[in-house]
């Protein structure tokens, strides 16, 4: 190799490496993925919310890892509260129906989420809104709870473009427990809406919060954010076991990829991507210069059509004309069967007949001239070639009206 060319490898190694570097003392993007997830981390996982409860709640708070109906059905008469909080709690019909169930023994259900169950919400008198802020740019909603009792301060919220607000509420049923503010057009007026209700069912109780962000890492640690946050709690009950969903979860709770600990590790990614690329450059070139050529193999000619020309001409030189005409009808009416899809029993059947005729793209004079010919040679002991000519020309032009030509 030249002298030039070196000096390009060597400049282009150089150039790789700083790029390699750069990359590698690149900040961390933040991970904003909504997980709720309660050992994650990341803004909008939930590690110190239940850091929280662990505090607030010593020895009360459990880990629910598996689906509320399994918990609730198989496991006699667990009495307490049981904590939702996701991006979306979708429950299904009979899970559903366990949990109010259960809640009408007298206890308690916390959901926190921006959306809800049809059935949950006809079942409650309730109904849900879109809460645009639409009057400025920077989408700002401020969010507080009403009871005076817990002298909770209004916070501001700045990371999402819409919320959710309770729209419809049964008043003489429902307790109102927090509200959202925003800016509902140009003139700067500011509209409240609810987002956080309580209601009792049956001897128990059911607290619906439209605002699941506020159990985030992110929000609660956020400025002064922890006293809207605990106000929320205040709202489980006194007493008793507090079950912390781990099942309705945006965010995988365990990752089963043995490529996650390469991948989510800054020193194994790289590795990884160097012996990726050291992969590649041996590649490029060192298969060059030792790979073998290839040998062209011809594929394989395909000989049926000159077989089954020696075939025809063998028959047609021993003047065998009636079982040529044998096989070249019993051909035909399989590809009637095959290509058409109709029943070839009775050739001089006019329903066949007409059935024929629409199918094959041909006249019913056309289709009643062939079968008749194919009746009649059938019966024939003796058949001349221009008779199997005639079969032969009337057979390949009904083929060519079924394929249009």
């Amino acid at each position: 190799m030249s002298k030039k060319g070196w000096i390009y490898i060597v400049l282009g190694g150089l150039a790789l490496g700083i790029i390699f570097v750069m990359e590698y003392n690149k900040p961390k993007k933040v991970n904003w993925f909504p997980s709720f997830v309660s050992h994650h981390k990341i803004p909008y996982g939930t590690y110190v919310l239940n850091d929280l409860m662990e505090t607030y709640f010593p020895n009360r708070i459990q880990q629910v890892q598996k689906p509320p109906f399994e918990l609730l059905t198989r496991t006699d008469s667990i009495q307490g509260a049981y904590f939702f909080v996701n991006e979306s709690v979708s429950f299904e019909e009979a899970e559903l129906n366990a949990l109010l169930e259960w809640v009408e023994q007298g206890n308690h259900l916390f959901v926190a989420s921006n959306s809800f169950e049809r059935k949950l919400l006809d079942t409650l008198n309730l109904d849900i809104q879109n809460v645009y802020n639409s009057g400025q740019l920077e989408p700002i909603f401020h969010y507080q709870l009403v009871n005076p009792k817990l002298q909770s301060p209004k916070v501001k919220y700045t990371k999402d473009y819409y919320t959710t607000g309770f729209d419809q509420i049964d008043t003489l049923r429902t307790t109102i427990l927090g509200e959202v503010q925003a800016k509902g057009d140009s003139t700067e007026t500011i509209k409240k809406y609810v987002n956080t209700i309580k209601q009792t069912f049956g001897k128990g109780e059911i607290v619906l919060s439209a605002f699941p962000k506020a159990f985030t890492n992110y929000f609660i640690l956020k400025d002064n954010n922890l006293e809207y946050t605990a106000g929320l709690l205040t709202y489980l009950p006194k007493k008793g076991p507090i079950f912390m969903d781990n099942f309705h979860k945006s965010g995988k709770s365990f990752y089963t990829s043995p490529m996650y600990l390469f991948l989510n590790t800054k020193e194994f990614k790289w590795a990884y991507y160097l012996a990726l690329i050291g992969a590649l450059i041996y590649i490029v070139f060192e298969g060059k210069r030792k790979q073998r050529a290839i040998p062209v193999v011809p594929p394989l000619k395909n000989q049926t059509l000159a077989f089954t020309r020696t075939i025809a001409d063998m028959y047609f030189e021993k003047g065998e004309l009636q079982l040529i005409t044998k096989h070249k009808t019993e051909y035909f009416l399989e590809y009637l069967r095959t290509k058409l899809h109709v029943s070839t029993q009775n050739l001089e059947d006019e329903t066949f007949l007409k059935h024929l005729a629409i199918r094959g793209n041909s006249t019913e004079e056309e289709v009643r001239s062939l079968m008749g010919l194919i009746v009649n040679l059938r019966t024939k002991d003796h058949i001349t070639e221009i008779e199997l000519q005639n079969l032969n020309n009337k057979i390949q032009a009904f083929k060519a009206n079924v394929d249009g030509k």
